[in-house]
């Protein structure tokens, strides 16, 4: 799966008063099935350089059905997996201007390999970047939760890994924003007004 590319003229040409990467780089995380992707499509679509989710992208080019890069198989190797796709994720987005949204990042899989192994998340996470301080998260939203092939696990698996996020990204000194239930439209212009706030003061 390939990032998404943007023409000069995309929206939020004028949101550029953040310079560093971590001030422009925005994680839309949360609740798996809670229309994060939904979300991050639609940012795409108006031309905003997105970040596909790495976990995803992990499953998708295992032909191994035993592979331990799969979840189902091995968790901690899978964080691991999708902790270096993140690595490269961030590295490479540094080439765009304005900002650049990323479905989940080097916090979710470091959130991942320390409940599957109990590693700190400071341990995982202390020599790595940033991203920006505001975060959004998608809450638990069972009416359009589903299982496909590369989301095996239950409604009852992903709350509680969100609960898990909810907590890590704020003791990690992150600002989380909870995105409404509500329709795409009305999430995407909740989250560009505080993107463009985040991008006039980083530190607020």
């Amino acid at each position: 799966m390939s990032w998404t590319q943007s023409p000069p003229d995309r929206p939020g040409a004028h949101m550029r008063t953040a310079r560093r990467p971590r001030d422009r780089f925005f994680v839309l995380s949360g609740c798996s099935g809670g229309g994060k992707s939904t979300l991050l499509d639609t940012l795409a679509a108006l031309g905003f350089p997105t970040v596909p989710e790495p976990g995803r992208r992990i499953v998708q080019s295992e032909s191994d059905p035993q592979s331990p890069r799969l979840p189902w198989n091995d968790m901690a190797g899978f964080a691991r997996a999708a902790l270096a796709c993140a690595d490269a994720d961030y590295r490479r987005a540094t080439g765009h201007e304005g900002p650049v949204f990323f479905d989940r990042g080097l916090v979710d899989a470091a959130v991942a390999l320390s409940d599957a192994t109990g590693v700190p998340l400071h341990d995982t996470l202390g020599n790595r970047p940033r991203y920006a301080r505001t975060v959004f998260l998608v809450p638990p939203w069972p009416e359009i939760h589903v299982r496909d092939d590369q989301r095996r696990h239950g409604f009852r698996a992903a709350r509680a890994e969100y609960r898990r996020l909810s907590a890590a990204y704020p003791a990690l000194g992150y600002r989380v924003i909870i995105v409404p239930r509500t329709t795409v439209a009305r999430r995407v212009a909740f989250v560009l007004r505080h993107v463009a706030r985040a991008m006039r003061d980083p530190a607020a």
